[in-house]
C-alpha cells in the first residue's frame, strides 16, 4: 500500500512518468532479459520477473515499485504473485537475491570450488523478521532499507543524486542477483489435458 503523497504530486508524478520512460527506451534489452512492466499508473509500477536462462522458462516473481513522494523518499519494494499481485510473505518467496563478497586475488576455478565446498559466505539482500512476514529489499535506494534502524547512518539523500532508488537501479539488482543467476535444465514428459469436471459444457 502507498505511503500517504505529501510531496507535491506534480513533482512525483513527472519524475515517475520520467523513470517509466526510461525504461520505456530500453525495453527489447530488459524484456530479452526476462523484466516485463505491465503496469506503471502513478504511484506505482508492476514488473513481471521471468528467467530466460531456465529451460522451459519460467514466470518466477512479481515487483511493485511505489514511487510515492518520489524522489524526497526512496521507492518502496515488494515482492508479489505475479497472477494476484499480493505481496508474499518470507516463506513463500520464490526468489532469492545472493550476493558474495568481491574476491579479486583469487581465481574463477577456485572460487568455484570453495563455492562447491560452501567456503564462500553469501548473504541474501532480500531480508525478512519472520517467515510469515512481507520480505523486503535490503539495499540503498530502496525505502524499505532506509526506513529500517539498523541503517539511520545511511540517509536516503546521500544516494538521492547516484541513481541508487532510480526503476533501473532496482530492476538491474533484482535481475542481477536475482534473475540471471537462475539456470536449470528441466526435462520431463507430460501431456497437459484438462481434468474432466473442469471441462465446460
Amino acid at each position: 500500500m502507498s505511503e500517504v503523497q505529501s510531496v507535491d504530486p506534480t513533482v512525483s508524478r513527472t519524475k515517475f512518468e520520467r523513470e517509466v520512460a526510461q525504461f520505456r527506451e530500453h525495453e527489447t534489452m530488459h524484456r530479452q532479459r526476462g523484466i516485463f512492466l505491465l503496469d506503471a499508473t502513478f504511484p506505482e509500477v508492476f514488473v513481471l520477473l521471468a528467467s530466460p536462462r531456465v529451460k522451459p522458462s519460467v514466470l518466477i516473481a512479481g515487483v511493485v515499485i511505489d514511487f510515492a513522494n518520489y524522489d524526497l523518499r526512496p521507492p518502496s519494494v515488494t515482492f508479489v504473485n505475479p497472477f494476484s499481485r499480493e505481496p508474499f510473505k518470507a516463506k513463500d518467496l520464490p526468489i532469492s537475491m545472493l550476493r558474495r563478497q568481491p574476491m579479486p586475488d583469487i581465481p574463477p576455478e577456485m572460487a568455484m570450488a570453495m563455492a562447491q565446498q560452501g567456503q564462500i559466505q553469501v548473504t541474501n539482500i532480500i531480508q525478512w523478521h519472520g517467515p510469515e512476514e512481507v520480505p523486503f529489499l535490503c539495499l540503498p535506494g530502496v525505502r524499505e532499507y532506509h526506513d529500517n534502524p539498523a541503517h539511520t547512518g545511511d540517509s536516503w539523500l546521500l544516494h538521492r543524486r547516484s541513481g541508487e532508488g532510480s526503476l533501473h537501479f532496482i530492476l538491474e539488482q533484482i535481475w542481477k542477483y536475482g534473475v540471471n543467476p537462475m539456470e536449470i535444465q528441466v526435462n520431463f514428459n507430460f501431456v497437459v489435458a484438462p481434468l474432466a469436471h473442469a471441462i465446460p459444457q
